[in-house]
């Protein structure tokens, strides 16, 4: 297997943007020069101003805010209210503690995948009636190949928010995306990258084997199961380009500790790993676990069995 880089560097210009330094996690926030960045949006610390960046790499393309801040805050609120798992306390109305619209740094690449993968498929019926009924599974021994195109196929450049989160942010518009300028920030901070484009290599090859099973997978129907035995896959890389895409970030405290309620800032998709109750969810297994009981006891009375 092997991925080929094909980047070509932009640079900032000289003072046309600074950057700040967070000495306590490790972050490095840019801003254009009429915006600072006085305290760290992920752990809260005091930054450090690193001075011009002329030179540095510069985002190629970055998508817009079309999502304000009233609307981000506005989406948190009406999400909250809605949780059914969480806490009492904190479903009731409480103030988000800060709002951060920040350009999150991403690579993303375009890609062309070749190869080849072995599956085997199964195929159950059961025969018989009664305890004479037995299960007969049959296996099947399935060969595909692949030539497929993927485009803008986005990785996290850093570390600062969980993969888990921005994932579940996804799909972005990257028609909309413009040629980077550093009045783009202006208002806003920007993350920068954490990870060049050579380090970040093996989670796009990871990300394209992924979406190279998947689409293996739905050209095989029929089946009651289908696995992989044998995969072997050549992917090349036709463009990559340092990105930076629009998130608003939500933090607010409860119970000590601080969560983080993510919207896309494009789309207005939300995202988050609320606290859970877990008085709440036990009491709503023990319901769904009376449920099922019942309408067993009603099954097993209408088929002539007893009542209890």
């Amino acid at each position: 297997m092997a991925i080929q880089n094909q980047f070509h560097t932009i640079t900032f210009d000289d003072e046309e943007a600074r950057q700040y330094l967070c000495k306590k996690c490790g972050a490095v926030l840019v801003t254009d020069n009429h915006t600072a960045a006085d305290i760290c949006c992920f752990c809260g610390s005091p930054m450090t101003s690193g001075g011009r960046i002329s030179g540095d790499y510069a985002p190629s393309k970055v998508i817009p805010f079309t999502i304000s801040r009233k609307e981000a805050v506005k989406a948190f609120q009406k999400w909250r209210r809605k949780l059914k798992f969480s806490p009492e306390d904190f479903t009731k109305e409480k103030h988000a503690k800060k709002v951060v619209g920040i350009y999150i740094p991403f690579w993303l690449s375009d890609l062309h995948c070749q190869g080849e993968a072995n599956l085997q498929c199964t195929k159950s019926q059961i025969k018989g009636t009664g305890e004479d009924a037995v299960t007969e599974t049959s296996y099947f021994d399935i060969y595909r190949q692949i030539d497929l195109s993927l485009d803008s196929i986005p990785v996290y450049a850093s570390n600062k928010v969980t993969d888990k989160i921005l994932q579940a942010l996804e799909p972005f518009d990257y028609s909309a995306a413009k040629a980077f300028h550093a009045s783009a920030l202006a208002g806003f901070i920007a993350e920068k990258y954490s990870y060049t484009d050579k380090e970040i290599l093996p989670q796009i090859t990871k990300r394209a084997e992924e979406y190279m099973d998947e689409y293996i997978t739905t050209t095989i129907t029929g089946y009651d199961s289908v696995s992989f035995t044998a995969r072997k896959y050549h992917i090349s890389q036709t463009a990559i380009n340092y990105i930076l895409l629009p998130v608003w970030l939500v933090y607010y405290d409860y119970n000590n500790d601080e969560y983080i309620f993510a919207v896309n800032g494009q789309t207005g998709k939300l995202a988050t790993i609320p606290p859970r109750s877990v008085s709440k969810i036990a009491v709503s297994i023990g319901l769904l676990m009376v449920f099922f009981f019942c309408i067993f006891r009603i099954i097993t009375v209408l088929l002539g069995g007893p009542l209890l």
